[in-house]
């Protein structure tokens, strides 16, 4: 099998130093307002397993409130509405580091908080 090498270099700068492209927002006055609390969920150390269980089982692994609904023989699509919580990401993370806590440090079995 060939190796590829990529000898392509990327020279070429936007002539507006501020750009940003299409998909990157800059934050607006609520993205700010949440970030002194985003800091404090980010900074939350898991130190102990029952801490850690505690996190894992009341963060749950995916949204409850996406649901199907058949009504009059139409199926209506409720999307996953946790997404719409501003902190969703970082308690997605804190959950995520209470796992491998338990998993790394504790040696314990964590697929029961796994969906």
């Amino acid at each position: 099998m060939e190796t590829i090498n990529h000898t392509h270099e990327h020279t070429h700068t936007h002539p507006h130093p501020n750009y940003h492209p299409p998909n990157q927002k800059k934050p607006g006055w609520f993205h700010n307002l949440l970030n002194p609390l985003r800091r404090v969920v980010d900074g939350i150390q898991i130190k102990n397993n029952r801490f850690a269980h505690l996190i894992c089982q009341t963060i749950p692994c995916c949204c409850p409130f996406e649901r199907q609904i058949k009504l009059f023989g139409k199926t209506i699509d409720i999307p996953p509405l946790c997404k719409l919580n501003p902190l969703y990401d970082e308690f997605v993370g804190l959950r995520f580091r209470a796992l491998s806590y338990l998993a790394d440090v504790c040696g314990e079995d964590v697929t029961k908080y796994i969906c």
